[in-house]
């Protein structure tokens, strides 16, 4: 064997490895994101299941509040669906913008809801309402530590997979860009306001 082709098988068993290398991080950096998206989940499952408890025992106290009520129902039906949709396929983009539009609409109707429950202190009052809030509010500190970890794997993932030479190889293979999980919450727009009084 010449020189020549040596140093020519060499350099294609080196392009051979750096694709399998690249290939294999590119799945690495996926299956991360998808197992950060699996602890979302969890914790969105508790938030869903929470929710109903909640409504229920909020009707006795709200008679006249079924349409917040009916609201948040229907925000909460709809969140679970789409989480559903992003649990099946977390590396699908159209699903995981779906998810973050329907939790934005459950955390708006849940402060709505929040709202309303301040004008009944007996709601306020009753044990078992205010451990269900409690529960909600920890669950919810809980869904977003989760999501910061998803963001942050999904943002590893996709940085990696636009970089070049692993772009090429990510095209090559199919490897799609992931969507960041952003809920809304319109109390965090609102200006701080500041009194003096």
């Amino acid at each position: 064997m010449s020189t020549d082709t040596i140093i020519g098988l060499a350099i294609v068993v080196g392009v051979i490895l750096l694709v399998i290398s690249m290939y294999n991080q590119l799945v690495t950096l996926k299956n991360r994101f998808k197992n950060s998206f699996a602890q979302i989940d969890v914790q969105l499952q508790r938030r869903y299941e929470l929710i109903p408890n909640l409504v229920e025992s909020a009707k006795a106290y709200m008679s006249h509040e079924r349409e917040t009520l009916a609201k948040v129902m229907e925000a909460r039906n709809q969140a679970s669906n789409a989480s559903k949709q992003a649990s099946a396929h977390p590396d699908n983009p159209a699903a995981m913008k779906a998810l973050s539009q329907a939790e934005s609409k459950l955390t708006s109707m849940l402060g709505g809801f929040y709202a309303v429950a301040e004008n009944y202190p007996d709601l306020k009052a009753n044990e078992t309402v205010s451990q269900l809030m409690e529960e909600l509010t920890s669950t919810e500190n809980r869904v977003s530590f989760a999501r910061q970890a998803f963001n942050d794997a999904v943002m590893n993932y996709n940085t990696y997979r636009e970089q070049f030479p692993s772009n090429i190889i990510a095209g090559m293979f199919g490897f799609k860009f992931a969507e960041l999980l952003e809920i809304d919450d319109p109390k965090k727009r609102e200006a701080v306001k500041v009194s003096f009084n």
